[in-house]
């Protein structure tokens, strides 16, 4: 698969504001959109070898990687599976491994698998869980998540 990272211009902080000057980020360039994410999982993937692999890159997920899971066979027999189906298609790295697949994820330790299903629902709603709050106390502004701990396909 492909990957690539595309501009997109940013939200507008001032409608009032030129066009131009609302596209653009600091320096007259385009702002990126950030689709890879490093994480660094609580206990590790232990290889045949041995070999303890804790850090990793996860991605955005597309539709595509929503919707293609669903066709398969494991998903169908056991719906819980569609969690390790997901997770190892928007994985790119795991430790020093690319090659990620299902059996890669299926021999991760529970705590690890709970961890990526949640760094894979924070990083795929960013931007809508979080809320600008103040103290009532010191009255400084600063941003809360308001997003549950649920697991993947749980409302």
């Amino acid at each position: 698969m492909r990957r690539r990272t595309i501009a997109i211009p940013a939200p507008p902080a001032d409608a009032s504001a030129p066009a131009a000057s609302r596209d653009e980020g600091s320096g007259g360039q385009p702002e990126k959109l950030r689709t890879e994410f490093a994480f660094e999982l609580p206990r590790g993937y232990v290889d045949e070898s041995g070999t303890v692999h804790r850090s990793g890159v996860m991605r955005l997920a597309t539709a595509r990687d929503e919707l293609v899971p669903l066709r398969d066979d494991r998903v169908r027999d056991n719906s819980a599976y569609l969690s390790v189906v997901l997770i190892s298609r928007v994985l790119v790295r795991l430790g020093t491994i690319e090659d990620i697949h299902p059996g890669v994820v299926e021999d991760l330790f529970a705590s690890d698998l709970a961890f990526l299903q949640d760094f894979y629902r924070r990083i795929n709603s960013e931007g809508h869980t979080r809320a600008s709050v103040t103290c009532p106390s010191c009255r400084d502004t600063f941003a809360v998540d308001l997003a549950g701990g649920g697991r993947l396909g749980e409302s």
